[in-house]
């Protein structure tokens, strides 16, 4: 009866999930029916029975009902882990499917300690508390060896939710050079593909957070802007001439593919006897930015040729004679 009603009552829902929990419900059910007949005529025949194997009956009833409870907690734990998730970790990043999978492994892993706690709370008696207190102390110390990869865990939690990088993300990461892409956020690690050697670095996520990553893929605005940053010294040139070059850098930049129309051209300071230039251009197609990179650079030697300028840096040395004595001593060697 009590089956046929809880099934009527899953019957209106759309899930199925619902359905494979009572098919693991219902023989466990059928056996704590059972088991609440054996204590009922146990309670009949306390009288006649004796108070030592009374107490042993119910020590054997306790176990088998926890033994049950916790079998049908493990058999079912993918579908409480499923059900928990679909209820509750509805978040707007991708932690919840990092969590998904985790939670039958808790359940099953409740399942595992609660029968072992019983089971030997009924056999060890009094002792069971030190028992208790043995695997609580034998946790401590393996909390204490294991804290960095804890550590790791609940830094997973902050790249996620302060939207640090994700899949697929190219991003800056101090102490490793050039473009690094994102290729694997774990539970405890980061897989990254070092562009420049193509290789495969995994970093725990503990180092993530704790250094400087600059992201290329977050855009303040909703245009890819990738940056190309450039400084030209030009020795002894005239203040005419400087601003003949900047007007001509900047028109020279329309007319390359993949950058964007902010451009910045600046005659920024005088450095000694060189003219200081700062070029500052915004790459908006991420597959042309080496590209964008040569075109610019070959754009703006070719306005230096235009212009008759060999040379961008000169080396101004002031001590002649000891140049001299140097250059006579490379010569020999």
């Amino acid at each position: 009866m009590v089956i046929k009603t809880i099934e009527r009552f899953t019957s209106k829902t759309e899930t199925t999930l619902d359905d494979e929990l009572i098919a693991i419900i219902k023989p466990a059910l059928s056996w704590l029916i059972l088991i609440a007949g054996f204590w009922i005529v146990k309670e009949i025949l306390a009288a006649e029975i004796g108070p030592n194997l009374i107490q042993t009956i119910n020590r054997t009833l306790n176990l088998i009902v926890v033994f049950i409870v916790a079998y049908v907690v493990y058999r079912a734990s993918s579908i409480f882990g499923q059900i928990i998730a679909n209820v509750a970790l509805h978040t707007e990043t991708e932690l919840d499917e990092l969590l998904r999978p985790l939670m039958p492994k808790i359940f099953q892993s409740t399942a595992i300690i609660v029968i072992a706690i019983k089971a030997s709370e009924i056999f060890l008696g009094q002792s069971a508390a030190a028992l208790v207190g043995l695997l609580g102390g034998a946790g401590i110390t393996l909390g204490l060896l294991l804290k960095d990869i804890v550590y790791d865990w609940f830094c997973t939690v902050i790249v996620y939710s302060d939207n640090l990088y994700r899949e697929g993300d190219w991003v800056g990461i101090v102490g490793v050079p050039g473009f690094v892409q994102i290729m694997k956020i774990g539970f405890r690690t980061t897989t990254l593909h070092v562009y420049q050697w193509g290789s495969i670095l995994k970093m725990p996520n503990s180092k993530m957070i704790g250094g400087i990553v600059e992201n290329w893929s977050q855009n303040p605005g909703s245009e890819l802007k990738w940056g190309i940053n450039l400084q030209l010294k030009i020795d002894g040139i005239s203040s005419k001439k400087t601003a003949r070059i900047c007007d001509t850098i900047k028109e020279a930049t329309q007319s390359i593919e993949g950058l964007s129309k902010e451009v910045i051209v600046r005659f920024s300071n005088i450095e000694n006897n060189a003219r200081v230039i700062k070029i500052v251009v915004f790459v908006n197609n991420e597959n042309l930015y080496f590209d964008v990179e040569k075109n610019l650079n070959l754009a703006i030697l070719e306005i230096l040729e235009n212009e008759g300028i060999d040379f961008l840096y000169v080396d101004l040395r002031t001590e002649p004679e000891k140049f001299k004595q140097q250059s006579e001593k490379a010569a020999n060697n």
